[in-house]
C-alpha cells in the first residue's frame, strides 16, 4: 500500500481536474465544476530557425498567410496526432497556465485527461502523453474521443442497450457503437474537416483557376457548404489570385457547386457508418434504430449532413446539443466521476488504448 504523501495531498486540493480535447483544428478545455473555459484555434507561431514561439491559439491563427518570412504559423497536430512535440508542448503548457490563471488556482499540476483519436498508434499515444506530463500535468490519462464524446453528450454508454456516436473532427473522423460500459465497433478515419477544405481549394482551382487559402475555404465551408439539398440555396463570393494571370480575382459560387466540391470527402464518411453498422451485431442494430445515430465534433455541423446521414443509413439521425465541445465535456466529466474514470481505462485497457503508467 503506497505511503500517503502531504505534498501529493496539498496538489490534490489547490489544483485543477481539467479534460482537453488536443483537436487538429480547435483545442478545447474543461475544467472540473467549471465546464468548458478555452476554445481556441491549434495554432502555433514560431520563429523561422529557432522555432521560439511568438503566439498561441487565436492570435497566431490570425497570421496565417499574412507571416513575414522569419516566422510561421503552424498547427503542430495533423489528422488527430502529433506532428511537431516541441510546439505541441509549448501549446498545451500555455492552456494549462490559461486555464489555471481563469480558475485562480495557486498550483499549476492538474491530474489531466487528453482525448485522442482511436485509429492512433501506440507511439503516437506516447508523444501525446509525455507531451501532457511535460506541460506541467501532475498526471495524465488518455481516452478515446468517440468515448469522451459519448460521455460529453450523455449517451447511455453503460447500459445493456446499444448507442452510437460519429465524431467529426478536422483532422479525424471516428464512429463508434457502444454497449456496457465499452466500445463494441469502432472505425476511425483521418477524412474530416480538413479534407473538405482541401476539396474546395482543389474545386475553386480546377474549375475556376483561382487560388485561396485555408481560411478562406474554411469559410466558404461554413457559409454555404453542404451534403444535401438545402432549402434555399445560397453564393458567395470567393476571392483568391488568378493562377493564369496571376490578379486578384473574386468569383461568385453557389452552395450547389461547393456541395459537389465536398461530395468525395461526405460520400467517404457516410461509407465509413455504413461499413460500422454493417459490423455491428443484430441485436444491437435493432436498439440503434430506437436511440438513432449522434452526431458530434465541429465538422458535423456542415449543412444538412444529418439528413445524408439519415437518408443514407435509413436510421434517425441527430445532431449533438453544442457538438464542439463534446469531446472535452466528457474528458472533463470522467475526472468528476472516479468511478467512471476507472470503468472507462479498464475498458480502454482491454483495448489496448490506456495510458502508458503514471
Amino acid at each position: 500500500m503506497p505511503l500517503f504523501n502531504p505534498i501529493d495531498a496539498l496538489l490534490g486540493l489547490f489544483s485543477l481536474d481539467i479534460g482537453i480535447d488536443l483537436g487538429t483544428a480547435n483545442t478545447l478545455v474543461a475544467v472540473r465544476g467549471k465546464g468548458i473555459v478555452i476554445n481556441e484555434p491549434s495554432w502555433v507561431a514560431i520563429e523561422r530557425g529557432s522555432k521560439k514561439v511568438l503566439a498561441i491559439g487565436a492570435e497566431a491563427k490570425e497570421m496565417v498567410g499574412r507571416t513575414p518570412s522569419n516566422i510561421i504559423a503552424i498547427r503542430p497536430l495533423r489528422d488527430g496526432v502529433i506532428s511537431e512535440f516541441e510546439v505541441t508542448q509549448a501549446m498545451l503548457d500555455y492552456f494549462v497556465k490559461k486555464a489555471h490563471e481563469q480558475s485562480f488556482v495557486p498550483f499549476p499540476r492538474p491530474r489531466v485527461v487528453v482525448g485522442i483519436p482511436s485509429g492512433v498508434t501506440e507511439v503516437e499515444k506516447r508523444a501525446v502523453y509525455d507531451a501532457t506530463l511535460a506541460a506541467g500535468a501532475r498526471e495524465a490519462y488518455l481516452i478515446e474521443e468517440p468515448m469522451a464524446a459519448a460521455i460529453g453528450v450523455g449517451l447511455p454508454i453503460m447500459e445493456s442497450r446499444g448507442s452510437m456516436i460519429v465524431d467529426i473532427g478536422g483532422g479525424t473522423t471516428e464512429v463508434a457503437v457502444f454497449c456496457l460500459g465499452g466500445i463494441v465497433v469502432s472505425r476511425s478515419l483521418r477524412v474530416a474537416g480538413d479534407e473538405m477544405d482541401e476539396d474546395i481549394i482543389h474545386y475553386a482551382r480546377q474549375k475556376y483557376n483561382l487560388l485561396v487559402g485555408e481560411r478562406t475555404a474554411e469559410r466558404v465551408k461554413i457559409a454555404i457548404g453542404s451534403a444535401y439539398p438545402l432549402p434555399e440555396e445560397k453564393t458567395m463570393l470567393l476571392r483568391g489570385r488568378n493562377v493564369v494571370t496571376g490578379l486578384p480575382e473574386a468569383i461568385e459560387v453557389s452552395s450547389i457547386e461547393i456541395r459537389e466540391a465536398l461530395a468525395g470527402s461526405v460520400g467517404i464518411i457516410v461509407d465509413l457508418i455504413k461499413e460500422t453498422l454493417d459490423n455491428t451485431p443484430p441485436e444491437l442494430i435493432a436498439d440503434l434504430m430506437e436511440t438513432g445515430i449522434c452526431l458530434a465534433g465541429g465538422g458535423s455541423m456542415l449543412k444538412g449532413l444529418v439528413e445524408r446521414i439519415g437518408e443514407e443509413a435509413h436510421m434517425r439521425t441527430w445532431l449533438a446539443p453544442d457538438s464542439m465541445t463534446c469531446v472535452a465535456r466528457g474528458a472533463g466529466k470522467v475526472l468528476e466521476e472516479l468511478d467512471l474514470l476507472r470503468q472507462v481505462l479498464v475498458s480502454t485497457d482491454r483495448r489496448s488504448t490506456s495510458a502508458p503508467p503514471v
